[in-house]
Protein backbone atom coordinates (compact mmCIF):
# COMPACT_ATOMS: atom_id res chain seq x y z
CA UNK A 1 0.00 0.00 0.00
CA UNK A 2 1.65 3.47 -1.10
CA UNK A 3 2.02 5.97 1.81
CA UNK A 4 0.12 8.79 1.29
CA UNK A 5 2.18 12.32 0.36
CA UNK A 6 3.14 14.40 3.16
CA UNK A 7 0.22 17.35 4.12
CA UNK A 8 -2.67 15.34 2.69
CA UNK A 9 -5.62 15.20 4.89
CA UNK A 10 -6.06 11.52 6.34
CA UNK A 11 -8.28 9.38 4.93
CA UNK A 12 -11.96 9.36 6.87
CA UNK A 13 -12.97 5.98 8.23
CA UNK A 14 -16.89 5.04 9.57
CA UNK A 15 -17.85 2.94 11.62
CA UNK A 16 -21.24 1.92 11.70
CA UNK A 17 -23.71 0.37 14.04
CA UNK A 18 -23.29 -2.97 13.17
CA UNK A 19 -19.18 -2.65 13.83
CA UNK A 20 -18.53 -2.18 9.80
CA UNK A 21 -15.88 0.30 9.21
CA UNK A 22 -16.18 1.86 5.87
CA UNK A 23 -13.42 3.66 3.88
CA UNK A 24 -14.47 6.59 2.32
CA UNK A 25 -11.67 7.25 0.01
CA UNK A 26 -12.25 3.54 -1.83
CA UNK A 27 -15.63 3.35 -1.29
CA UNK A 28 -15.10 0.25 0.35
CA UNK A 29 -15.90 -2.03 3.67
CA UNK A 30 -12.41 -2.65 5.48
CA UNK A 31 -11.24 -4.73 8.51
CA UNK A 32 -8.95 -3.82 11.82
CA UNK A 33 -6.20 -5.61 9.97
CA UNK A 34 -6.48 -3.02 6.59
CA UNK A 35 -6.34 -0.63 8.97
CA UNK A 36 -3.19 -2.23 10.59
CA UNK A 37 -1.90 -2.05 7.19
CA UNK A 38 -2.30 1.42 6.99
CA UNK A 39 -0.86 2.72 10.02
CA UNK A 40 2.53 0.15 9.55
CA UNK A 41 2.67 2.24 5.57
CA UNK A 42 2.36 5.42 7.18
CA UNK A 43 -1.42 5.97 5.64
CA UNK A 44 -3.04 8.30 7.91
CA UNK A 45 -6.91 7.69 9.39
CA UNK A 46 -9.70 9.31 11.32
CA UNK A 47 -12.20 7.20 12.10
CA UNK A 48 -15.46 9.07 13.21
CA UNK A 49 -18.53 7.04 14.69
CA UNK A 50 -21.26 7.09 11.39
CA UNK A 51 -24.68 8.08 14.07
CA UNK A 52 -23.04 10.45 15.96
CA UNK A 53 -20.20 12.02 14.25
CA UNK A 54 -17.51 11.48 17.29
CA UNK A 55 -14.25 11.18 16.68
CA UNK A 56 -13.00 7.50 17.81
CA UNK A 57 -9.75 7.27 16.05
CA UNK A 58 -7.93 6.41 19.21
CA UNK A 59 -10.36 3.65 20.68
CA UNK A 60 -10.37 1.99 17.34
CA UNK A 61 -6.38 1.90 17.45
CA UNK A 62 -6.33 0.64 21.31
CA UNK A 63 -8.09 -2.07 19.56
CA UNK A 64 -6.23 -2.83 16.57
CA UNK A 65 -3.44 -3.00 19.45
CA UNK A 66 -6.05 -5.42 21.38
CA UNK A 67 -5.98 -7.95 18.34
CA UNK A 68 -2.25 -7.52 17.54
CA UNK A 69 -1.64 -9.36 21.24
CA UNK A 70 -4.33 -11.46 20.81
CA UNK A 71 -2.59 -12.95 18.16
CA UNK A 72 0.58 -13.57 20.33
CA UNK A 73 2.68 -10.66 19.06
CA UNK A 74 3.12 -9.38 22.26
CA UNK A 75 5.02 -5.72 22.43
CA UNK A 76 3.64 -4.70 25.97
CA UNK A 77 4.56 -6.19 29.09
CA UNK A 78 2.85 -7.60 31.90
CA UNK A 79 4.84 -4.54 34.04
CA UNK A 80 4.73 -1.88 31.54
CA UNK A 81 1.07 -2.17 31.18
CA UNK A 82 0.18 -2.66 35.19
CA UNK A 83 2.06 0.65 35.24
CA UNK A 84 0.27 2.64 33.12
CA UNK A 85 -2.74 1.43 34.30
CA UNK A 86 -1.63 2.88 38.08
CA UNK A 87 -0.67 6.43 35.79
CA UNK A 88 -4.73 6.45 35.37
CA UNK A 89 -5.95 9.22 37.90
CA UNK A 90 -2.52 10.12 39.24
CA UNK A 91 -1.33 13.40 39.45
CA UNK A 92 1.58 12.38 36.35
CA UNK A 93 -1.61 11.36 34.08
CA UNK A 94 -0.97 14.43 32.25
CA UNK A 95 2.45 13.92 31.77
CA UNK A 96 2.34 10.28 30.66
CA UNK A 97 0.93 10.79 27.29
CA UNK A 98 3.55 13.45 26.18
CA UNK A 99 6.44 11.23 27.77
CA UNK A 100 5.02 7.91 26.11
CA UNK A 101 4.85 10.01 22.75
CA UNK A 102 8.31 11.64 23.04
CA UNK A 103 9.84 7.92 23.98
CA UNK A 104 8.37 6.32 21.04
CA UNK A 105 9.26 9.36 18.75
CA UNK A 106 13.02 9.10 19.75
CA UNK A 107 12.81 5.33 19.57
CA UNK A 108 11.64 5.30 16.33
CA UNK A 109 14.23 7.91 15.13
CA UNK A 110 16.74 5.57 16.50
CA UNK A 111 15.32 2.01 15.59
CA UNK A 112 18.42 1.64 12.76
CA UNK A 113 20.18 1.70 15.89
CA UNK A 114 18.35 -0.70 17.71
CA UNK A 115 18.40 -2.80 14.59
CA UNK A 116 22.35 -2.65 14.89
CA UNK A 117 21.87 -3.28 18.55
CA UNK A 118 20.10 -6.89 18.02
CA UNK A 119 22.50 -8.08 15.40
CA UNK A 120 25.41 -7.44 17.12
CA UNK A 121 23.37 -9.37 20.51
CA UNK A 122 22.62 -11.99 17.74
CA UNK A 123 26.49 -12.08 16.89
CA UNK A 124 27.35 -12.56 20.51
CA UNK A 125 28.55 -9.20 21.34
CA UNK A 126 27.54 -6.71 24.41
CA UNK A 127 25.05 -3.90 23.53
CA UNK A 128 23.28 -3.55 26.50
CA UNK A 129 25.22 -0.21 27.45
CA UNK A 130 24.01 1.59 24.29
CA UNK A 131 20.21 -0.24 25.29
CA UNK A 132 21.09 1.51 28.67
CA UNK A 133 21.72 4.60 26.96
CA UNK A 134 18.63 5.03 25.22
CA UNK A 135 16.73 3.74 28.51
CA UNK A 136 18.43 7.14 29.88
CA UNK A 137 17.47 9.34 27.28
CA UNK A 138 13.95 8.00 28.39
CA UNK A 139 14.46 9.32 31.61
CA UNK A 140 15.70 12.59 31.14
CA UNK A 141 12.49 13.51 28.88
CA UNK A 142 10.48 12.20 31.49
CA UNK A 143 12.39 14.43 33.98
CA UNK A 144 11.61 17.55 31.45
CA UNK A 145 8.31 16.62 30.77
CA UNK A 146 7.38 16.66 34.46
CA UNK A 147 9.38 19.80 35.00
CA UNK A 148 7.16 20.86 32.33
CA UNK A 149 4.17 20.02 33.98
CA UNK A 150 4.54 21.80 37.09
CA UNK A 151 2.32 24.81 37.40
CA UNK A 152 5.43 27.22 38.54
CA UNK A 153 7.58 24.98 36.38
CA UNK A 154 8.93 28.01 34.15
CA UNK A 155 9.24 30.20 37.43
CA UNK A 156 10.53 27.83 40.43
CA UNK A 157 14.11 27.25 39.71
CA UNK A 158 16.79 26.41 41.56
CA UNK A 159 20.12 28.27 42.68
CA UNK A 160 21.79 26.41 39.29
CA UNK A 161 18.99 27.85 37.26
CA UNK A 162 17.10 24.09 36.46
CA UNK A 163 13.35 23.77 37.06
CA UNK A 164 12.71 21.36 39.94
CA UNK A 165 10.58 18.59 39.06
CA UNK A 166 6.51 18.47 39.35
CA UNK A 167 5.66 17.79 42.92
CA UNK A 168 5.37 13.75 43.81
CA UNK A 169 7.71 13.84 40.39
CA UNK A 170 10.46 12.84 42.36
CA UNK A 171 9.97 9.62 43.62
CA UNK A 172 8.40 8.44 40.27
CA UNK A 173 11.87 9.35 38.71
CA UNK A 174 13.69 7.39 41.43
CA UNK A 175 11.87 4.63 40.86
CA UNK A 176 12.28 4.42 36.66
CA UNK A 177 15.89 4.93 37.24
CA UNK A 178 16.12 1.92 39.96
CA UNK A 179 14.14 -0.18 37.05
CA UNK A 180 17.15 0.76 34.93
CA UNK A 181 19.69 0.33 37.16
CA UNK A 182 17.91 -3.42 37.97
CA UNK A 183 17.45 -3.80 34.32
CA UNK A 184 21.36 -3.46 33.76
CA UNK A 185 22.34 -5.74 36.92
CA UNK A 186 20.00 -8.33 34.63
CA UNK A 187 21.57 -7.81 31.71
CA UNK A 188 24.81 -7.70 32.75
CA UNK A 189 24.14 -11.67 34.45
CA UNK A 190 23.23 -12.85 31.14
CA UNK A 191 26.91 -11.76 29.47
CA UNK A 192 29.56 -14.45 30.14
CA UNK A 193 32.46 -13.05 31.67
CA UNK A 194 35.57 -12.38 29.06
CA UNK A 195 37.92 -15.26 29.39
CA UNK A 196 41.54 -14.23 30.76
CA UNK A 197 44.82 -16.22 29.53
CA UNK A 198 44.44 -17.90 32.62
CA UNK A 199 41.03 -19.40 32.14
CA UNK A 200 42.36 -21.31 28.68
Amino acid sequence: MAKKPQGEAPVTIKKYANRRLYNTATSSYVTLDHLSQMVKSGEDFVVFDAKTGEDITRSVLTQIIFEEEGKGQNLLPIRFLRQLIRFYGDQLQAVVPNYLDLSMESFARNQEQVRNMVTEAIAGKNPFRSFEELARQNISLFERAARAFSPFGALRENSEGEAPPAPGGESEIAALRAQIDSMQSRLDSLVPPKKTGSDS
